[in-house]
């Protein structure tokens, strides 16, 4: 009866290290996100990075205040270990969540996926990649795909996508800025396609 046990055991603490790799990366994430968010497009030089610079400093003093009422106050721990736990569980990934599926489709050109965009982001400046999706299965592509899935193939074929974009009002979500789009490596064809497209 002990190895059972011993067994759903280790099974839980890999859950939880796993849950715990996602949690750290995510916030990782955000954390360089809302840094990059401090830069000034409408300055130059020194100047425009001094928004990042602030924010890296208000991270660090955040971390430092961390330490500090823990070394102070160590019973804190109390609540914080618990709280981290929790948030280690719920960032697991569900089944088919943030997995790729087992049989990715094949990429296409990348300036397939560049047309597709255009086309989407019309004479705008920007649009989330949620619409983007939607856009993708109006056509019948990219079934049972959720937006991590849509991210992984953008970024495969170096299409830059933003991790906290805001459009219109719309929170600040994952997204595509027209002026980071590189540009075709070929001309747009003004007639029809004679083959139907496979974008994404």
């Amino acid at each position: 009866m002990s190895q059972p046990k011993s067994a759903a055991v280790q099974r839980r603490a890999r859950t939880l290290t796993a849950g715990q790799r996602v949690l750290v990366r995510r916030l990782a994430e955000r954390a360089a996100a809302w840094v990059r968010a401090g830069r000034r497009d409408d300055l130059d030089g020194v100047a425009a990075i001094l928004g990042c610079a602030l924010r890296l400093v208000l991270l660090g003093a955040g971390a430092y205040g961390a330490w500090w009422l823990i070394r102070r106050w160590p019973v804190v721990l109390w609540a914080a270990v618990p709280l981290w736990c929790w948030a280690a569980i719920r960032a697991i990934p569900g089944k088919g969540d943030e997995e790729e599926p087992k049989q990715p489709a094949q990429l296409p050109s990348r300036d397939a996926v560049l047309l597709l965009l255009h086309e989407v982001l019309g004479d705008r400046d920007a649009v989330h990649l949620s619409e983007v999706l939607q856009h993708l299965q109006s056509k019948g592509q990219g079934k049972g795909w959720k937006v991590q899935h849509l991210r992984a193939r953008l970024e495969a074929l170096g299409i830059p996508v933003e991790l906290k974009l805001k459009v219109g009002r719309k929170g600040p979500t994952r997204g595509i800025l027209k002026a980071a789009l590189p540009p075709l490596s070929q001309p747009r064809e003004t007639g029809p396609s004679p083959t139907p497209s496979t974008a994404v």
